[in-house]
């Protein structure tokens, strides 16, 4: 760590912190183990980074995140006086040309490290509906082969058959594929000519696919990638003139915030995928308010989260067409946003009762890692209010499923199952579950 002048840009941006330099150590550390990366700064560290020592490359963004997460506000590497990180929001190119470079970084598992760490970010600059609409750069390539329907259909198959791996199986073997596929064949047919038309209905593909790209990060805990891969998907959504993928990408945004406890990101993402969706129909109504209802619950707004509530049963009562293959909504999924809301408003017996008609009402058009998620959760909720067997009884349903599911939420539940369960262990239920956990679980998740 070189030391120079001092790097007054960070001094500025400390002061206004109101940090000692043990809290901004603290900040940086738990952002560290947030994207699985533990650190273990100090004082002295943050003194040497106020006078000129530069942090190394993977250890910039999570300063600039904590630094965000204090003010409330974007911070750019420059505004912090560092240079600028390889792969980082900083970097400006071309919508075709920075999807490539993302795509061929992550499906390289040796380069992976070049995207920096996964954290998510509460100050990403989102891109507006009016910024994006028409705005694809021409990136025309003058060999490429005109594009056409049946090139669309390609990637709008493969878009499902990917999703039907990552609701099956878990996004962590089926992102790499998802990756090459965006660099050697979607990338190509964004560079190619073709009918105005047909290249939209590209464009709009290729968005959908970002968004499953993302999803999958997001479901490994790599959120920072998450965010790039959503962030393309409304760049090129917009550029299509596609507003229902757009809404729907920001939506699956405030899920990511929610999920992560940044309760005003989420709120922020909800609203504006609502604000932004045109004339909807019923379903997708439900679709985005369900998501508003408990991103405002998380934000502890309690008559705003009930009414978004109430106006999703309603918006379900009322749609009465085939739930879209990208995105249905359900009834069962409205019993799971209730018992979120429930939850996170403190009624969770009314929670635990939300859930299990959730269970009830799912068809085969639900995914096996949301059962486990959501049987994983039930159980936590059981064991909250003192129902031990129970609460043991849907943790064996989600090992009896774990095997096949590689999940980064569902590990993460599996690792609360036995903090959770430890204090129970003279229990003999409590310890047969305990016992068959160990040995269908990595070691990782319970030592």
């Amino acid at each position: 760590m070189p030391i120079s002048a001092p790097n007054h840009s960070l001094n500025r941006l400390y002061r206004e912190t109101g940090w000692t330099l043990r809290q901004f150590a603290q900040a940086v550390n738990r952002l560290g183990t947030e994207c699985g990366m533990p650190l273990r700064y100090r004082e002295p560290s943050v003194h040497q980074w106020l006078n000129g020592g530069l942090p190394m490359p993977q250890v910039r963004p999570l300063i600039l995140e904590a630094l965000a997460r204090r003010l409330g506000r974007p911070v750019t590497a420059m505004e912090a006086g560092f240079p600028p990180v390889p792969g980082s929001f900083d970097n400006r190119a071309s919508t075709v040309e920075a999807l490539i470079d993302l795509g061929r970084q992550d499906m390289d598992p040796s380069r992976r490290g070049v995207l920096g760490v996964g954290v998510f970010s509460v100050a990403l600059t989102v891109p507006g509906w009016p910024d994006v609409v028409g705005r694809m750069e021409a990136v025309q390539a003058g060999n490429l082969r005109r594009v056409g329907d049946p090139d669309v259909e390609v990637v709008r198959a493969m878009t499902e058959r990917l999703s039907e791996l990552d609701d099956d199986f878990g996004g962590r073997h089926a992102r790499p594929m998802a990756a090459a596929f965006l660099v050697n064949t979607v990338a190509p047919y964004l560079r190619a000519a073709g009918p105005d038309d047909v290249r939209a209905r590209m464009m709009e593909a290729a968005s959908i696919l970002c968004y499953v790209t993302g999803w999958m990060a997001m479901d490994e805990g790599r959120h920072g990638l998450a965010q790039r891969y959503y962030v393309k998907g409304l760049e090129l959504a917009g550029a299509a003139g596609d507003h229902m993928t757009y809404c729907h990408i920001l939506r699956g945004m405030s899920v990511q915030a929610t999920d992560l406890g940044h309760a005003k990101a989420a709120v922020r993402y909800a609203d504006a995928a609502a604000a932004a969706a045109p004339a909807a129909g019923p379903r997708m109504q439900a679709f985005l308010t369900g998501q508003q209802a408990h991103a405002y619950a998380l934000a502890r707004d309690r008559p705003k989260a009930l009414r978004l509530l109430r106006e999703t049963e309603v918006a379900m009562d009322k749609a009465t067409s085939q739930a879209p293959t990208f995105g249905g909504y359900s009834p069962a999924t409205v019993a799971m946003h209730t018992a979120e809301v429930q939850s996170e408003l403190g009624d969770v017996p009314g929670s635990i009762r939300s859930l299990e008609s959730h269970f009830r009402l799912r068809d085969s058009s639900d995914s096996r890692r949301s059962g486990l998620r959501f049987n994983a959760k039930l159980a936590e909720r059981q064991l909250k209010v003192g129902h031990l067997e129970a609460a043991c009884s849907s943790w064996d349903r989600v090992l009896e499923h774990y095997p096949q599911v590689h999940s980064g939420r569902v590990d993460g539940h599996i690792r609360e199952m036995f903090r959770l369960i430890r204090p129970h262990l003279k229990n003999a239920t409590a310890r047969a579950l305990d016992e068959r956990a160990r040995a269908v679980t990595p070691a990782a998740l319970h030592t």
